[in-house]
């Protein structure tokens, strides 16, 4: 591997991105305190992930993506992208990444091929190394090529984003909110565009609300709030650190008694399931399934439940520790394809 690939620095080899101590503070206005975005994160994306950014609104997402991205001047910390110190080496930091902004912002005169020809120019790729109909192409545009921007749907203006993204080759790339608003035919286009790239070995940073695709698609997850990173972990062991239970029972019969038993909440659904939430660590799924035997209750079917990123991110991201338990097991657990945070 040369060293343009490597940054020139092997020990940064395993990093994509090490961002450390970083700060981010606005000023304020007519007498208005200074608002602190950021409030020394410390991030490190492994090279040929895919990475999930995570948090509610407000939280420093975007500010983080743009400081990545050259837009905003940090406050304090430092930034290393592809082994490049953002000080030092603004222009290579700033050529090993591509950003897929959240908002709609092309030129309504350039033609799709137009407006990767001037993107590729402003980042000094040569013509010879340009590849604007493969892009339009890996993204579904190429029978839109030469039509005005105006003229594109808005899932058509998404595809066109993600193509600017990669017209200089990035080794990162960034999505900012890449669905959100998009139909199901063009999410289902981005992801399998997002998987080839990963292949191919580009690292992707994904910020959604969406959190069944982060934990579809992530290997590993930060999760920022108030300007402070509060988890990072690999998606697996995000979700392990729930060990919140729920034990589902369709009865033989109507449930008259409910089963009784420390550390368990038990509840009846409108369809007549009974639902018992535990936590692993203090009660067995044997002690659990023991209290309905004992409640006289014949057990037709079983099934259990574990917490999903959704959870995670709400305890995560929640005031009180309460809400770790906060669902109402008479509830049927919410799909997380229908849940937008």
């Amino acid at each position: 591997m040369s060293d343009e690939q490597t940054g020139g620095k092997s020990h940064m080899a395993d990093a994509a991105i090490r961002i450390e101590g970083l700060r981010k503070t606005y000023r304020g206005g007519r007498g208005q305190p200074e608002k602190h975005a950021l409030k020394g994160i410390d991030l490190t994306v492994p090279r040929g992930s895919v990475f999930g950014l995570l948090g509610p609104n407000g939280a420093g997402k975007s500010t983080l993506i743009n400081i990545l991205a050259g837009l905003v001047v940090k406050s304090a910390g430092a930034v290393s992208i592809w082994g490049y110190d953002q000080d030092q080496n603004p222009r290579q930091s700033r050529v090993a990444i591509g950003v897929m902004p959240q908002e709609l912002n092309l030129d309504p005169f350039f033609t799709p091929r137009g407006a990767l020809e001037v993107q590729a120019g402003l980042y000094g790729v040569p013509k010879a190394e340009r590849r604007s109909d493969e892009i339009l192409e890996l993204v579904g545009l190429s029978d839109k090529a030469e039509a005005y921007a105006r003229t594109l749907s808005g899932g058509m203006r998404r595809r066109l984003l993600l193509a600017k993204a990669l017209v200089h080759h990035p080794k990162i790339l960034v999505l900012d909110e890449p669905t959100a608003g998009v139909d199901i035919e063009l999410r289902q286009m981005l992801w399998a565009n997002v998987r080839k790239l990963n292949e191919q070995g580009v690292t992707i940073i994904l910020t959604t609300h969406y959190l069944e695709e982060a934990q579809e698609m992530c290997d590993e997850i930060a999760i920022i709030n108030s300007g402070e990173k509060i988890a990072q972990d690999s998606t697996a062991n995000l979700l392990g650190r729930m060990d919140r239970r729920t034990m589902v029972i369709l009865p033989d019969a109507p449930v008259q008694n409910l089963p009784t038993a420390e550390n368990v909440t038990a509840a009846l659904r409108d369809d007549g399931n009974l639902v018992l939430q535990y936590h692993s660590n203090q009660t067995s799924a044997e002690s659990v399934l023991e209290s309905v035997r004992q409640a006289g209750i014949r057990i037709r079917d079983v099934r259990t439940e574990e917490a999903d990123l959704e959870d995670v991110f709400l305890a995560l991201t929640s005031s009180s520790a309460d809400d770790l338990v906060a669902d109402d097991p008479a509830q049927p657990r919410r799909g997380l394809h229908r849940v937008k945070l």
